[in-house]
């Protein structure tokens, strides 16, 4: 039952899958897998709170949820106009190469983990599941093997996608127009970021 719950939320789009699929096309497999892992990471986050306790304060706490949704939604928000603002560049379908570059592979795992860490949607999932499917006595060890299996399994989602999207004959094609489709990643994410305002008022 809980992994058929996760693997439904983890496969619909949100936040996760836009920027995994930009850096898929923009990237390479190297870039997107590493943000991948970043999201992975980022799940261990929403895994720890809950397993401590913060998951019961904040489902209960209307300020607390509403400071999750500002984070989740002013970060998203930060990402999708940095997209936007993408502009086209000389020759670039002709490079369709593996970023190799140290510093942007940290950076991109920080991207997947802060998306994720700060994506409301995750912290919903989460809630839902430990204050519902899993019974507070539940062993804690059994919860930690719930969230570890709930990390992998993201994480493996996200890297087939970004082995399915970094492929050179799909980068070619989407890189011919390479400012543009950073600009729909972009509005997409404004689109989520506007969701999350709109379940604010």
């Amino acid at each position: 039952m809980l992994t058929i719950i996760h693997l439904l939320a983890v496969m619909s789009p949100g936040p996760d899958f836009a920027i995994v699929l930009r850096q898929s096309i923009s990237f390479g497999r190297k870039t997107a897998i590493i943000t991948s892992l970043g999201i992975g990471a980022g799940i261990s986050v929403h895994v720890l709170y809950t397993l401590l306790g913060v998951g019961i304060l904040i489902s209960q706490s209307n300020s607390l949820m509403m400071v999750a949704k500002i984070l989740g939604a002013a970060y998203i928000t930060y990402l999708a106009v940095n997209l936007l603002r993408s502009k086209a560049k000389p020759n670039q379908s002709s490079s369709i190469t593996l970023d190799n570059n140290k510093k942007n592979q940290k950076k991109a795992f920080m991207i997947g983990f802060m998306t994720n860490v700060l994506n409301p949607k995750a912290t919903l999932f989460f809630l839902a599941i430990f204050t519902t499917i899993v019974s507070a006595s539940t062993p804690i060890a059994v919860q930690s093997l719930y969230g570890l299996w709930i990390i992998v399994t993201t994480a493996a989602w996200f890297c087939l996608v970004s082995f399915l999207f970094s492929q050179q004959s799909v980068r070619k094609k989407f890189l011919n127009y390479g400012h543009w489709f950073d600009r729909v990643m972009g509005l997409v994410l404004l689109l989520f970021a506007a969701k999350l305002i709109i379940e604010m008022i």
